[in-house]
């Protein structure tokens, strides 16, 4: 499965970040950063939840994380 961000500025100058595939999965944050890594973090909470509950197969996944 592969999942698009996106981001852009509001006009009140916070970020919103939106994963596209995962109707609802999108969040707010100060930074474009910031907005985007609380994205990431509703839509594995998403995925889980749905595994979990049965509505979902788990998925052959692979995750990777930018470097600090």
């Amino acid at each position: 499965m592969k999942l698009s961000i996106e981001c852009e500025r509001e006009a009140d100058g916070r970020w919103i970040a939106e994963i596209v595939e995962i109707p609802g999965a999108m969040a707010y944050g100060s930074t474009r950063e910031e907005a985007m890594g609380r994205a990431e973090i509703v839509a594995l909470r998403a995925i889980a939840d749905r595994i979990e509950h049965g509505e979902a197969k788990p998925l052959d996944i692979s995750i990777s994380l930018a470097a600090a």
